[in-house]
């Protein structure tokens, strides 16, 4: 077959989103000391955005190698428990922050650890349950008819899939509005007990709702187009239209372990300690709380 352009920028995309998630996936593991719930969730999301990764890589290789509608729909299930798991483990971040902050005195806890775990392992479990729908049948590969934008998922399996992501959407949107209300409490109490509000808590609040705004509108903007295509997109359409909605939500696992990871920075320094292990930080670093944004 004809190498079509946009497999090529997803195969690159791919192996972007494969690079970056493996350094942040080996940086959780060599470092003992990145044991935390904070960063077994950044691990999750590190992991889940890895395999979507590699996932756009095999497409890639068995489109063009292998033709084989067995493997189309191993690699169609695989893409799709990935990405779920990634936007699932970017809802348990979001729930975390949120805990640390509205139980502040309760969250490191083993009851908060168990949650977490607990958490991710419902996930994982339904990523699991949503790549496998289109193995075991849920697929249009005998009756055109009932095809999606994204062959060989069905109508019905897209609308699933993008009613999920609306839901977590929602949920998300919701949460970050509460963390919002709770930093801005904090520093109006700051403001009672000081008899105003400095400059320097003025600032760190500002910056901290702008962080938010910034995680929650690129995940929107990722995710968001892709979605609503799914649902109002006929596959009558030209399939540059999935793909150029496709494409930006790859995005959002490309920009995740710049948001989540690398502006840590324990994970800055476990990085130096990776590569130059003869590394002395003359920076103290202190523990950062996942309501740390």
């Amino acid at each position: 077959a004809a190498l079509n352009p946009w497999d090529v920028m997803l195969c690159v995309s791919g192996t972007a989103i494969a690079c970056e998630n493996a350094l942040v996936v080996a940086i959780i593991c060599y470092s003992p000391a990145l044991r935390t719930p904070m960063f077994v969730l950044v691990g999750s999301l590190a992991t889940a955005d890895l395999l979507a990764g590699l996932g756009l890589i095999l497409n890639f290789v068995f489109q063009y190698v292998i033709r084989s509608e067995t493997v189309s729909l191993l690699t169609v299930g695989f893409l799709v428990a990935s990405f779920a798991a990634s936007v699932s483990s970017l809802l348990a971040i979001t729930v975390d922050r949120y805990l640390s902050l509205y139980n502040a005195l309760t969250y490191y806890s083993e009851r908060t650890v168990l949650c977490i775990h607990t958490m991710l392992a419902g996930a994982w479990g339904v990523s699991l349950c949503l790549g496998l729908l289109p193995v075991l049948g849920w697929n249009c590969l005998h009756d055109r008819a009932a095809c999606s934008v994204v062959r060989p998922l069905t109508k019905s399996n897209v609308t699933l899939l993008s009613a999920s992501f609306f839901l977590i959407f929602l949920i998300m949107l919701h949460l970050y509005i509460e963390i919002c209300k709770i930093v801005c409490r904090h520093a109006h109490q700051i403001a009672l007990q000081q008899h105003f509000l400095s400059a320097s808590h003025y600032v760190a609040t500002k910056k901290g709702v702008s962080t938010l705004a910034i995680i929650l509108g690129t995940f929107g903007a990722s995710w968001l187009p892709f979605a609503i295509y799914c649902v109002v997109g006929d596959p009558d359409y030209p399939s540059v239209y999935t793909y150029a909605t496709l494409l930006p939500a790859t995005y959002n696992s490309m920009i995740n372990p710049i948001i989540y990871a690398y502006r840590n920075q324990e994970i800055q320094r476990s990085m130096w300690v990776l590569f130059c292990g003869c590394f002395q930080a003359k920076v103290s670093f202190r523990s950062r709380s996942p309501s740390d944004v």
